[in-house]
């Protein structure tokens, strides 16, 4: 027997308001200026009032669109950002970091015969590589992020062949997924000795018997000599784990400028969070548009009238542009002047020890925006402090808590542990059990599994591959 229900959905479509602020909130503010200024160049509605007067010499024609009423075909607003600075050129305070390496990749990939779609999705696989050269995410977050942030519809299978184009440029071994992949993409590009082969191999088969320093094991199975292995183990050892690192002094003038989003002074015991002046230009109507507009107004000419439906979806962009920086400027205040209140503490004087421990989700609630929202704010944003420029991802980080109940930031804690490891007997190196007893000499709860966890992320190796002859 068959059943028919009517089932209702709620979905919710995002407004060209809300598409646009989105967009916007993700890009810091270099960034945003070229944006501005492409808005002004792509919609002919809009001029930058650079001066009161024309070329000619004569007064531009005043327009109101408040004038018109609700029957007619241009809705009443204006068109200006107060929020900004009305100085002519930004006042940045710039800092130079070196970005040779994400050029030098850009510019290997322009040398490649790429389709217009292919080029965006490999450009994004090289924006996507961490500071070592390595892509540390997954293919199908790779799909998912290329088609939400350029617009862009590609698939896994497509992605992975960008990815060993890229895989085949200098340095070698940049674009691997793990250091196994990254030493096998290195050796493929020296001479073809037994050493090499051996060493290939031993990545290959042995990758984990290698790293775990269980020579016997490898020579045992691959049937070599204490020798042999030495000669290949001396290849191996040559290869460089971190590509991305490998940025030489001839790369100096090639750089990237930060600017920083946010400037945080701390002043009579006082912390005054702003934002840093730039030129946001004003926008008004182009007199051309503006005299169509105005002659719609009070004729019944269909050409006219339909120039002026143009000009109004001109308008209607634009609203929506103007609206949506207003809307980027006041979340990223709003968000940021919350973490320095969650983080006052910290601020006052940039000891990190006085981070609290901090996630997405807790800014979230104290701004009421979503965790989405906050994490596009944090991305790719800084701020200047009294005491340092900082990435705003930088204040985040768990939390576990100390022998007293407290919480404190795994930073805190990851930074103790690093203490104790360079405190040790080298000789005779600290066992995860060991370093769980000095951590709590020190004041701090913690598991053996949780040190583990630690010693890996700061790439401490385990206790007795860490032992000195």
């Amino acid at each position: 027997m068959l059943k028919q229900g009517l089932e209702l959905k709620q979905t919710q479509k995002l407004s060209p308001l809300q598409i646009q602020t989105i967009k916007l909130i993700e890009m810091p503010v270099m960034e945003l200026e070229q944006r501005i200024r492409k808005e002004i160049e792509e919609n002919p509605v809009l001029d930058e009032d650079m001066s009161s007067e024309s070329e000619e010499g004569e007064a531009p024609r005043e327009v109101s669109l408040s004038e018109y009423k609700e029957d007619d075909p241009i809705p009443s607003y204006r068109l200006r950002a107060d929020n900004y600075s009305k100085d002519e050129r930004p006042q940045y305070n710039t800092f130079s970091v070196k970005e040779s390496f994400t050029q030098s990749l850009l510019e290997q990939l322009g040398y490649r015969n790429l389709t217009e779609h292919q080029y965006t999705v490999a450009a994004f696989l090289v924006g996507s590589l961490d500071d070592d050269g390595y892509l540390r995410r997954s293919l199908d977050s790779i799909v998912d992020d290329i088609s939400f942030r350029a617009n862009v519809e590609t698939d896994e299978e497509e992605v992975l062949r960008m990815l060993k184009i890229i895989q085949e440029f200098e340095p070698a071994g940049v674009g691997a997924r793990d250091l196994r992949e990254c030493l096998l993409l290195q050796i493929r590009h020296c001479k073809r000795t037994p050493e090499v082969e051996r060493a290939t191999k031993i990545l290959t088969n042995y990758f984990n018997e290698f790293t775990g320093k269980h020579f016997q094991k490898i020579m045992a199975r691959m049937n070599i000599t204490e020798e042999e292995l030495k000669a290949a183990m001396a290849k191996i050892l040559k290869l460089n784990p971190s590509p991305g690192g490998q940025i030489d002094d001839s790369y100096t003038d090639q750089a990237q400028q930060i600017v920083p989003d946010f400037i945080l002074t701390y002043t009579d015991g006082e912390l005054n969070l702003t934002m840093p002046r730039f030129s946001l230009p004003e926008l008004k109507v182009n007199r051309k548009y503006a005299d169509i507009l105005m002659d719609a107004a009070h004729s019944s000419d269909r050409a006219q009238k339909e120039a002026a439906a143009f000009v109004k979806k001109k308008l209607d962009s634009a609203k929506w542009f103007v609206e949506a920086i207003r809307q980027r400027h006041n979340t990223l205040m709003t968000t940021m002047q919350a973490i320095v209140d969650y983080q006052r503490e910290y601020f006052t004087d940039g000891d990190e020890t006085h981070l609290k421990p901090m996630v997405l989700k807790d800014i979230a609630e104290e701004t009421g925006f979503d965790i989405s929202t906050i994490s596009r704010v944090v991305n790719s944003k800084y701020i200047e402090t009294h005491f340092g420029i900082y990435s705003l991802k930088y204040f985040f980080s768990e939390g576990l808590e100390n022998q007293e109940g407290e919480e404190v930031s795994t930073r805190e804690l990851k930074k103790a542990l690093q203490e104790c490891v360079d405190n040790e007997d080298k000789h005779k190196p600290l066992t995860d059990d060991e370093l769980v007893e000095q951590m709590t000499l020190k004041g701090y709860k913690v598991a053996r599994r949780t040190i583990a966890k630690y010693r890996d992320q700061l790439n401490i190796p385990k206790a007795r591959l860490r032992k000195e002859l």
